[in-house]
């Protein structure tokens, strides 16, 4: 079902398949009735080799994650094209940033050796990894093969 989106309970951890036109309605879990965690839609989030887990690997949404660092000139001009995307496709798709400088385990577990690079994790795994500054359209394109 396109329309839906499948939110994880953050406490009993159920999968909750929410209609997107109900997603500002303050869905509740209905295994255990908490109110489902809505904070990363629509937003760039922060991720660190701590919260990458959670936050990436275990998303109830496919996630497009920014491998980046301060100093790297097209990390720097992809970021408006990432707060963009996370506004457009804000139900369906979590857009996170790692910065590979202070998190070095992240880099090391997908073999990150050239910035940026971008991988589209869903169900757990990466399905598919971009590298360089590219345009919106083809990270566009990229987000639609996995949602």
């Amino acid at each position: 079902m396109s329309d839906a989106i499948i939110i994880v309970c953050p406490s009993c951890r159920a999968k909750n398949r929410v209609p997107v036109a109900r997603v500002k309605e303050k869905p509740t879990c209905g295994r255990c009735g908490t109110r489902l965690s809505l904070e990363d839609l629509g937003e760039v989030v922060a991720v660190t080799d701590a919260t990458f887990e959670q936050a990436v690997m275990k998303s109830g949404v496919p996630v497009l994650v920014d491998c980046w660092a301060p100093w790297c000139g097209p990390c720097k001009s992809v970021a408006p094209v990432l707060e963009a995307l996370a506004k457009k496709y804000q139900a369906r798709v979590k857009i996170a940033k790692v910065n590979i400088d202070e998190n070095t385990g992240v880099g090391s577990r997908f073999s990150i050796s050239s910035i940026p690079t971008m991988l589209l994790v869903k169900n757990g795994r990466v399905v598919e990894t971009l590298v360089g500054a590219l345009p919106k359209e083809q990270l566009e394109a990229a987000i639609e093969r996995i949602i």
